[in-house]
């Protein structure tokens, strides 16, 4: 099994030559210097490689367990780890000073991110849960509340939770039936709630002091609906007035899930109420649960993208090392390392080149969501608008692909791939659940499709497109780019069309919006694919210009090799995703669903 590198190179490479660390130049980010993200960089991928990843594999062999009093035992060495994390200030990377955090930008805090997730995943998923109760409470919590629970999410003694799902309540929410029922006027300000909540990551755990639970709760007056559902915190220990922890809310696990993978992450069943009730904390306004829950769900859709780009790195490194090692075949007569096979120089060189794209396009999105927080008037709305556009695609594509990287990987070990003691195994059992976890990739492709595209018209979309086509021209300027230039003009005009077909469909179609399911999944491909492409087709001019400038650095030839197969083999393969939205959707209509 090889070791985790965290990819600081490209990062970099990222930060500093296609985003040119804009975000820095925000206001609020004054004290931000490149030299303190490099820095940051790498503490970050030591924290990464020689803490995190080192468990990765003993935490997925020896999984959860929970015990009889209800609590949950962690892998060996999971509670150290995630306390080297909380310790270090890492979870309050990308929060505002004025919250307690470190007041980075959010390109820098995805980036971590990517790393830790890389290293780690189930172990990263803690704090990925926690990051985006913080910007739910943040948003959208009472000032009492803020007082009590902010300083310790932030600082990592508290973990947060989302508490959605239940039995008969998977995506469709508005079935949730999780009541809340007020507390007479002499008990205080709350709620007690009864109810049980399923796939709760991270629900039960003995690393942090005191877990604070976002849960989804109708009153017993409430409507029907998603406007009966409503907000609350509910505390695994309650908080006494001075900050202490009081005694144990009436919130237990009951059981936790046996899974495909990620088996260091403990997914719970919780029950709330069994006694006299779980005391919970009305967040924001009654009836607007599902809005409030959306900003934690929509920070946590981002990062589950950055996740599924972790692990396709830590694939792609898996995959080339094992390719450089084992000697199988001949090449020209002589004894060769697999990865003088072309056939497996075209997957290495797949699995690399699409794990780069999808890297810029994740932190390309999150560079907008820097404008969109800290930039000026004007600014603002059209970087939030392109984030909403990105998000559902950064969490879709990135994470499809991801799986398919891995699978990759796989067969690149061959049959040693399918054995558990390698180690590609893990990570192809792992990435399996980020296309499912917040909001599956077909709910992302009907956003995408249906809310985002259909709001504006397409305008956000279509700023993007025509980014692209400068891109596009740009690269047709440089003799030796031309035919990525060609390949990637073609794939905007595909996006265009496509673009323009799924509007028309969503508001002329006899079936109205339930046209656009039809359409959704290959337009968000197409999209991927196109946006990603782009995004090489920019590194491929920047490693061009650092060569030019006298460079003889490998990276820049090795990144000029990933971008010319992202253009002209890769897009190629997302370009027939206009041919299939083309072809209509009657085969799906008329298709009768029944048992063999």
């Amino acid at each position: 099994m090889f070791p985790f590198v965290a990819p600081v190179r490209d990062l970099r490479f990222v930060l500093e030559e296609l985003l040119e660390h804009r975000s820095l130049a925000l206001p609020g980010f004054e004290e931000a210097s490149p030299d303190l993200v490099e820095a940051v960089l790498e503490e970050a991928a030591r924290l990464a490689g020689e803490v995190w990843g080192p468990l990765n594999a003993s935490g997925d062999q020896q999984g959860c367990t929970r015990r009889s009093d209800g609590g949950v035992t962690l892998p060996d060495g999971f509670i150290e780890a995630y306390q080297a994390y909380a310790e270090g200030g890492w979870n309050g990377i990308g929060v505002s000073e004025a919250l307690g955090g470190q007041g980075l930008p959010e390109v820098v805090a995805s980036s971590v991110q990517e790393m830790l997730h890389g290293a780690n995943m189930a172990l990263g998923l803690c704090p990925m849960l926690t990051a985006g109760a913080i910007e739910a409470l943040a948003h959208h919590g009472s000032d009492a509340l803020k007082a009590s629970y902010l300083p310790k999410l932030v600082e990592g003694s508290w973990t947060g939770t989302m508490n959605l799902t239940e039995p008969q309540a998977g995506s469709d929410l508005s079935k949730v039936r999780t009541r809340a029922v007020p507390c007479p006027d002499e008990e205080g300000d709350h709620f007690r709630l009864f109810g049980q909540k399923i796939f709760i990551t991270w629900g039960e755990h003995d690393a942090a002091e005191n877990i604070v639970h976002l849960v989804l709760a109708r009153k017993p007056d409430a409507p029907e609906g998603n406007k009966g559902i409503s907000l609350f915190l509910v505390p695994k220990f309650l908080v006494n007035a001075d900050g202490s922890l009081g005694e144990r809310n009436d919130v237990t696990c009951a059981s936790i899930e046996h899974k495909l993978g990620i088996h260091g992450s403990p997914t719970c069943t919780l029950s709330f109420g069994d006694g006299d009730g779980a005391i919970g904390y009305l967040v924001g306004e009654e009836g607007r649960g599902l809005n409030h829950m959306f900003t934690m769900m929509n920070e946590a859709r981002h990062k589950v993208g950055i996740q599924g780009i972790g692990v396709a790195e830590r694939a792609c490194q898996h995959a080339f090392a094992y390719a450089l090692d084992r000697v199988q075949g001949k090449v020209r007569g002589r004894e060769a390392t697999i990865s003088e096979h072309l056939d497996v120089r075209r997957m290495l060189l797949s699995m690399r080149a699409r794990t780069d794209a999808l890297r810029a396009l994740a932190l390309y999105c999150a560079a907008q969501l820097d404008v969109a927080r800290h930039g000026g008037d004007g600014e603002r709305e059209v970087a939030q608008a392109r984030a909403d556009v990105l998000i559902p695609v950064v969490k879709a594509f990135s994470t499809d692909q991801a799986v398919d990287i891995a699978s990759m990987g796989v067969q690149v070990h061959g049959g040693m791939g399918f054995i558990e003691e390698t180690g590609a195994a893990q990570l192809l059992r792992d990435a399996r659940i980020a296309p499912i976890y917040e909001g599956t990739n077909g709910i992302q492709a009907l956003d995408l499709a249906g809310r985002k595209l259909q709001r504006d018209g397409g305008a956000a979309l279509a700023g993007l497109i025509e980014e692209v086509e400068a891109t596009a021209s740009e690269l047709r300027e440089d003799g030796e780019l031309a035919a990525l230039g060609e390949s990637l003009a073609a794939g905007a005009a595909d996006l265009e069309a496509a673009m323009q077909r799924v509007l028309e469909q969503g508001s002329d179609s006899e079936l109205g919006p339930d046209a656009i399911q039809a359409y959704a999944t290959p337009f968000l491909s197409l999209a991927g694919h196109v946006l990603c492409a782009w995004q090489m087709g920019r590194a491929a001019l920047k490693a061009r210009a650092a060569q030019a400038a006298g460079s003889n650095e490998p990276f820049y030839q090795a990144k000029l090799a990933a971008a010319d197969f992202a253009l002209r083999q890769w897009l190629p393969v997302g370009r027939a995703n206009r041919s299939v939205i083309e072809a209509g959707m009657a085969c799906l209509a008329d298709y009768e669903v029944t048992l063999p």
